[in-house]
């Protein structure tokens, strides 16, 4: 006889998923996995509506991510009209730095998010904790200045989402070859020098120093513990411009292995020449993997830990955070990291070289040019388009076909969550065998570390899950014993 342990459903994370775990007479883990029980049929709802409208009904599938999603739904808009990257063309540089302006912000404000509401509270009080301490109403009364500072962080990421697209939420700034508004000096200053409650540029570099030194205090005390949670393998996927360093908004596709060494890297319009995606029956989400090497060997991981694994090294502008990732590097001898936790390390990173960016990018007289929008002649238009971004939780795809009358035939997208779907299973079953097998008893606790691991990943379940032809339907009843008594299916 095997029992079964489920978690559900997966709590801290965006999306509806649940776990199930199934062992033996002995208590020994026999089989381990993440479902992801939601749909969101966005591929569909968007046919037939006019192609301009892409960018602003795609990022409504996420309240979290939707930058990521208006930005590359703009980017396959470009490629419509005839001013993308596939026809050789290029909007103009001062409407590309404004869209990277809002893209940062975007990155600043959702990993801080992750990291100090979702994942901070178990560093600081342990994944056995009561739960109903370790969670962000914990962190208030045990550091209340440290929440005042996250809250003021997020708020001013949140600025520059609202100041670049117009909202703080579901903006309005991309259109097909640019954008719409420009940087004022008055928004400028306000985000560079702060005032009326808003952190100025240079405190929100600072709390993000403080971010990462958490981290690093935090590994200092429980090394073993971190470093031997789930090390899973994969390959690592990001964008990188041509030096072989991340760029979150626009570059080539690059997979390195455990040694980082280069097992492919193509334009991101050429994805399902390379990638095929595979199902399975207990899950709505797929499972993403390189031809050439097969399902297996194949799979990639995204995200923070995906991107610090491939890129190099940050440029000079960003001295801070390229001090942060040479010793991130450093820490495994320059291979590649495949510790589960070491994300949480990774999106510290990335806050800090995020704020660096924007700094930069704020000082850039370019974003106070009135000209940012192209407009192709009618013999550009090409009907398909590709949008391909680093969104906080990794790469993200959009493509997009449209007729002659404007309107919208045919949408697919492939979000970085799925691309981690198996590596988070991976993830799911290492915690499993590491703190259940074997176990006689199973404590909340022991439960709980499977969700710290999937919560690594900071997963947008919402975002990744779309069904391809039929939706599958299957209604199940049992009687007041739990047995199988009928069951439907469509």
């Amino acid at each position: 006889m095997s029992r079964k342990l489920v978690i559900d459903p997966v709590t801290r994370i965006e999306g509806h998923g649940k776990v199930t775990v199934i062992l033996d007479d002995d208590n020994r883990v026999m089989d381990a996995k993440l479902h992801v029980v939601e749909f969101r049929g966005f591929e569909k709802f968007i046919q037939g509506h006019p192609y301009w409208e892409a960018p602003m009904l795609m990022q409504r599938i996420c309240g979290i991510c939707f930058v990521s999603h208006h930005l590359c739904g703009a980017k396959a808009l470009d490629d419509i009209v005839g001013v993308g990257h596939a026809s050789g063309m290029r909007i103009l540089p001062a409407a590309e730095k404004i869209r990277r302006l809002g893209h940062y912000g975007q990155q600043l404000q959702s990993h801080t998010t992750a990291y100090f509401y979702l994942i901070v509270p178990e560093m600081l009080f342990g994944m056995d904790a009561p739960p109903e301490q370790r969670n962000v109403l914990g962190l208030v009364e045990a550091n209340p200045g440290l929440v005042k500072r996250v809250v003021a962080l997020r708020k001013w990421g949140q600025e520059v989402i609202k100041t670049v697209f117009g909202k703080r939420m579901h903006g309005i700034s991309s259109v097909p070859g640019g954008v719409n508004k420009h940087l004022s000096i008055e928004e400028r200053d306000r985000l560079l020098k702060g005032g009326d409650d808003l952190l100025s540029v240079d405190q929100v570099i600072e709390y993000a120093l403080e971010g990462l030194e958490l981290f690093y205090d935090f590994h200092e005390k429980h090394r073993k513990e971190v470093d031997s949670f789930a090390e899973v393998p994969a390959l690592n996927l990001s964008l990188v411009d041509e030096e072989g360093n991340v760029d979150y908004y626009h570059g080539k596709m690059r997979i390195v292995d455990k040694n980082k060494s280069v097992i492919a890297e193509f334009d991101y319009h050429d994805y399902l020449e390379h990638f095929a995606e595979a199902t399975e029956e207990w899950s709505y989400m797929k499972f993403p993997y390189l031809k050439a090497l097969g399902r297996e060997a194949g799979s990639v991981r995204v995200g923070p830990l995906g991107r610090v694994n491939v890129t190099r090294s940050y440029g000079e502008n960003t001295p801070l955070a390229k001090a942060a990732l040479e010793r991130f590097h450093d820490y495994t001898d320059g291979k590649a990291n495949d510790m589960t936790l070491h994300t949480n390390w990774a999106r510290a990173i990335e806050i800090l070289h995020s704020a660096e960016l924007i700094k930069e990018l704020l000082n850039d007289p370019a974003l106070q040019e009135e000209s940012l929008t192209l407009t192709p002649p009618e013999s550009a238009w090409t009907g398909e388009g590709i949008g391909v971004v680093e969104a906080p939780r990794g790469t993200l795809l959009h493509h997009y076909r449209a007729n002659r009358e404007g309107n919208v035939t045919f949408a697919n997208l492939v979000v970085a969550t799925t691309q981690n779907n198996t590596v988070m299973n991976r993830t799911v079953r290492s915690v499993a065998d590491k703190y259940l097998d074997g176990k006689a008893e199973i404590t909340e606790g022991m439960m709980n570390a499977i969700e710290v691991g999937i919560r690594a990943y900071d997963p947008c379940l919402s975002c990744a899950t779309h069904a391809m032809g039929q939706m599958p339907l299957v209604i199940s009843v049992y009687d007041t014993d739990g047995r199988l008594i009928d069951e439907r299916g469509r």
